[in-house]
């Protein structure tokens, strides 16, 4: 069945076991989650991968409630049509006590995810299309009302113009801005066109580290916890680029000196102390001949991601996924 994203009260949670969030707003999707089940505390969230790769340990679980002795609540973010037939088999079968919301990307009218969850009478479907510059201004200017900070509406205009129909994005900058009020600080055009334009994501730098790392678990967590966006994977390949390129100079280096703590004391330019225990781990995971490899394999995700920018979250999610777990120290 289909619920307008303003209609979520009409959810009866003994019915409706299985939710389809669908569409660009992220930040909407997030703050629904957060306001339907911020007193439950028993929230985990998977990618769809690790889902299709261990389907019947996640089903006999699921229906053995060996990991659900109490109320569940289960995310499955970046959802394709690929999960479709685990969905239909749990949708067959009664459940106790476990809620599961399914997070898509855009999904055209021809998926059948989708037509599944709208045609059922007992599962529900929600669309979250992007917010409107109108919506954004009033939680911007209600934000700074809260605040008690003056800021002009052309300011606020300025905030919302940079933020592309995502609140979570909004949100972000928002805190920026009021971090930077604290010390007294007047909010001028120029201060906020300096501080929103400040590119520093952590977050990609950790997921490409980690991936390089092999640190699988890390990962996850990055993946689970972060919801890149399809312009963010393009900063993500090249960040992968970058990065490859210094490790098959450093594993190049290792594997004429054998000694790993002279390679990284003699590089060029020199690593950061911070970064020196994981590009030690990056070095021993990969070979020269394997980085190489893993450096042609990035020009071609580079131009798929390229080619089809609305399924490059999928397309950038599934090769990390692959790389974290591949074999390429020997």
């Amino acid at each position: 069945m289909i619920i307008k994203s303003y209609e979520l009260n009409k959810l009866n949670f003994n019915q409706n076991k299985l939710i389809l969030f669908y569409g660009k707003n992220e930040g909407l999707k997030n703050e629904t989650t957060n306001n339907l089940f911020k007193n439950k505390n028993t929230i985990s969230k998977y990618e769809e991968k690790e889902i299709l790769e261990n389907t019947n340990i996640f089903l006999e679980d699921l229906f053995s409630k060996s990991l659900f002795e109490n109320e569940k609540i289960i995310i499955i973010k970046r959802v394709t049509d690929k999960i479709l037939k685990v969905m239909e088999e749990i949708g067959e079968k009664k459940i106790e006590d476990v809620k599961i919301i399914l997070n898509a990307d855009v999904l055209e009218k021809k998926s059948k995810l989708r037509s599944f969850f709208e045609k059922s009478k007992k599962h529900v479907c929600v669309a979250f299309y992007p917010d409107t510059n109108q919506v954004l201004s009033k939680l911007t200017y209600n934000f700074f009302h809260q605040k008690k900070i003056s800021i002009s509406p052309a300011n606020i205009n300025l905030i919302v113009n940079k933020c592309n129909g995502d609140r979570e994005t909004l949100f972000k900058e928002l805190d920026k801005i009021e971090y930077f009020s604290k010390n007294g600080k007047k909010i001028t055009e120029e201060s906020i066109i300096k501080l929103t334009n400040l590119i520093e994501n952590h977050s990609i730098s950790d997921l490409v580290d980690n991936c390089l790392a092999k640190n699988k678990k890390k990962i996850i967590n990055i993946l689970n916890e972060n919801n890149f966006s399809n312009e963010d994977c393009i900063m993500i390949t090249r960040s992968f680029l970058l990065k490859s390129k210094k490790i098959l100079k450093l594993s190049s280096e290792f594997k004429s000196n054998k000694n790993i703590n002279l390679t990284i004391s003699s590089a060029k330019p020199p690593i950061f102390w911070k970064d020196k225990e994981i590009t030690k781990q990056q070095i021993y995971k990969w070979t020269p001949e394997n980085i190489r490899k893993l450096i042609y394999k990035l020009h071609e995700i580079e131009l798929l991601v390229k080619k089809n920018i609305n399924n490059s979250i999928n397309l950038i999610t599934d090769f990390v996924l692959d790389q974290s777990s591949s074999n390429t120290n020997n």
